[in-house]
């Protein structure tokens, strides 16, 4: 499905469910201006799509043993595509690491890191290290507060 296949109940639509994906397709449905039935159907197409990949809740990790947030900056040897696919095979199975960016500049990557202290940390870059020979360095900046968290997307109508 591309950008121009959604019409504007989709675009309101993904707006309201990525601020609040909890919402009953009743109360969807009253926002959008259409049926509750209309709106199940559209979020389940574009779900099938690919448009929706998940629906997750957003977690305050002060109430959860309050994590450390960590964002790394990779430097790569060689940018040789399986090397790389490598490597962002590796990043994508590893819990703590929470977002990976391929980025331009002096790093290759840009990695956000959640770790419940320096040590977990760390061992999680030793461990990236050791299985990513490809990886010459990494440079690391510790978040000292989160001014604003999230993965909204503004849809523009």
């Amino acid at each position: 499905m591309s950008r121009s296949d959604l019409d504007r109940f989709d675009r309101k639509l993904l707006t309201l469910v990525q601020r609040d994906a909890g919402q009953t397709a009743d109360a969807l449905a009253e926002q959008v201006g259409l049926s509750a039935s209309a709106v199940l159907r559209r979020l389940k197409r574009l779900r099938e799509t690919g448009v929706i990949l998940g629906e997750i809740a957003v977690v305050d990790p002060l109430k959860t043993g309050k994590p450390n947030f960590f964002l790394a900056a990779l430097e790569i040897e060689r940018e040789r595509p399986e090397l790389i696919a490598r490597l962002r095979q590796w990043m994508a199975a590893e819990e703590q690491i929470q977002q990976v960016y391929y980025v331009t500049g002096t790093a290759d990557f840009v990695l956000v890191v959640v770790a419940p202290d320096v040590g977990a940390y760390d061992a999680l870059m030793s461990r990236l290290m050791a299985d990513n020979p490809n990886v010459r360095r990494f440079t690391t900046n510790v978040a000292l507060g989160v001014g604003k968290r999230g993965l909204f997307v503004p849809i523009p109508d």
